[in-house]
């Protein structure tokens, strides 16, 4: 069995246990939210098990593990305070009205299992560069690094703004239009994206690690039409009338200097 073989059947067993393990015990907590938590933490698993049974450490594979421990990491820590006392989110409540009885085992296979198969596919660049026995820098590990600087600036400081600006009773019912959100409606979004496209690059530099582009790919497809903008928008929309302007006047995904109202009013 090849290297990145043997790699990716460990990770399927690893995926699948904590996939499991989070189910349960959502179960005895009666929030399947928790499997947010577990988004980010399953990728930096999934990095440390790459690296661990990969070749010797060289600089570039050390680099990658270090950039997905750090996004990982921090999404999973944001994620599970902004859940702290907060219920059960919204769409697995949902979920879970329409189920009733059914839910704790239809949750295992269409919400954690679903979620542990996605991690599998969306992290083959990282499988594939922490398998790599090449040890040179090339110049997409600089375009990947760079990708991921920005990608981590815009979903860090966006999912900060949103935090302390929904925190402040008096903007109760408003719509963020500040800062990063001035220019597009999901700053945290887009900057995922770019952060998987950097991931990609550490691919592409080692060989045959091209074809790892349905990543990205995927990623940004669930991004603007799965579970991202295309979900978020449609909950805000129903709740916020106010939210049609900003829709009109700000990019929905890539930054873009926002456009006049049609009343000709900068948007502010």
């Amino acid at each position: 069995m090849s290297g990145l073989a043997a790699t990716l059947s460990v990770l399927c067993a690893a995926v699948l246990g904590v996939m499991v393990a989070t189910w349960l015990l959502s179960l005895r907590l009666r929030d399947a939210s928790i499997v947010d938590v577990a988004w980010g933490l399953g990728f930096v698993l999934v990095a440390w098990i790459g690296f661990w049974l990969g070749p010797p450490p060289s600089p570039p594979r050390l680099l990658l593990l270090v950039l997905v421990s750090v996004w990982g990491g921090r999404l999973a820590l944001y994620i599970a305070r902004r859940n702290a006392g907060a219920g059960e989110d919204y769409r697995y409540a949902a979920m879970r009205r329409r189920r009733g009885a059914a839910f704790g085992w239809w949750s295992l296979v269409f919400v954690f299992l679903l979620q542990g198969l996605l991690i599998l596919i969306i992290s083959l660049p990282l499988a594939v560069a922490l398998s790599s026995a090449a040890t040179s820098w090339r110049p997409a590990h600089l375009v990947g690094s760079i990708l991921w600087g920005v990608g981590f600036v815009f979903e860090a400081a966006g999912d900060y703004q949103l935090a302390r600006f929904k925190a402040d009773p008096a903007n109760r019912g408003r719509v963020m239009r500040r800062g990063l959100w001035r220019y597009t409606r999901h700053p945290n979004y887009f900057g995922d994206a770019l952060v998987w496209w950097g991931y990609y690059a550490f691919a592409w530099a080692v060989p045959g690690g091209a074809w790892t582009v349905i990543s990205p790919l995927l990623m940004t497809f669930l991004l603007l039409k799965v579970s991202g903008v295309a979900l978020t928008e449609r909950s805000i929309a129903e709740r916020r009338p106010a939210y049609r302007d900003y829709v009109a006047t700000t990019s929905a995904f890539i930054p873009w200097p926002p456009r006049r109202r049609s009343d000709g009013a900068d948007s502010t």
